[in-house]
């Protein structure tokens, strides 16, 4: 089975919450994947500048991770996930990285993606969404998936109504909402429902 973890801006969480899960959950036997879109001008390969990114070799790079520690892959094999890999592609790219994500899809047991981008291509068991109030930002690729958000992970703050303006109507409250005080990112109520909803998806996943 297939889950992703999305969120409307960087640094919000969405690591912890998807490391979050894999402790919580180690009887699904995780894999962990962790998609990076790099932008123009960037190279998927080295993250440098790269006059030749344009190249179709340079669309996109995947590594699998071999070892624990404080690289996003390297805290899922912390937390207990099987494999862990990092996909990087250019800006718009993701696609013709499609291939190599299905093989690590296909060799999954239960495959836990932590990118917003790959819900243009996939229908996941479950899609998670964080969302910070304090943070502005919201991804267009956030945006777009919004409603199809099975519950929305919310970064407890002081700050009660979020700053960012640019979702229309208020999608996410009508969502299951899951309040989270870092450094704790996997309450009990949360991984409880994700063990239920997966439990209850045992229909195939299919590419759109």
């Amino acid at each position: 089975m297939l889950v992703v973890v999305g969120g409307h801006s960087r640094n919000i969480g969405k690591t912890s919450v998807v490391a979050g899960l894999i402790a919580a959950l180690p009887q699904w036997n995780w894999t962990a994947m962790k998609i990076t879109q790099f932008g123009h001008g960037i190279c998927a390969r080295s993250g440098e500048d790269c006059d030749c990114c344009l190249a179709p070799e340079h669309a996109f790079a995947i590594s699998e991770e071999r070892q624990a520690g404080r690289s996003d892959s390297g805290r899922f094999l912390a937390a207990g996930a099987r494999k862990a890999y990092w996909l990087r592609t250019a800006v718009g790219q993701l696609g013709a990285a499609l291939a190599d994500f299905q093989q690590v899809w296909a060799a999954s047991q239960n495959l836990i993606v932590e990118s917003n981008s790959i819900m243009e291509f996939v229908r996941p068991e479950l899609y998670l969404v964080v969302l910070d109030f304090v943070q502005r930002d919201f991804k267009a690729s956030s945006a777009r998936y919004l409603e199809r958000a099975d519950a929305c992970v919310v970064i407890e703050r002081s700050q009660r109504n979020p700053a960012w303006k640019e979702v229309e109507g208020t999608p996410w409250r009508e969502k299951p909402c899951f309040w989270v005080r870092p450094p704790q990112y996997m309450p009990a109520d949360l991984a409880a429902f994700v063990n239920q909803q997966l439990n209850r998806c045992r229909g195939a996943v299919s590419f759109t």
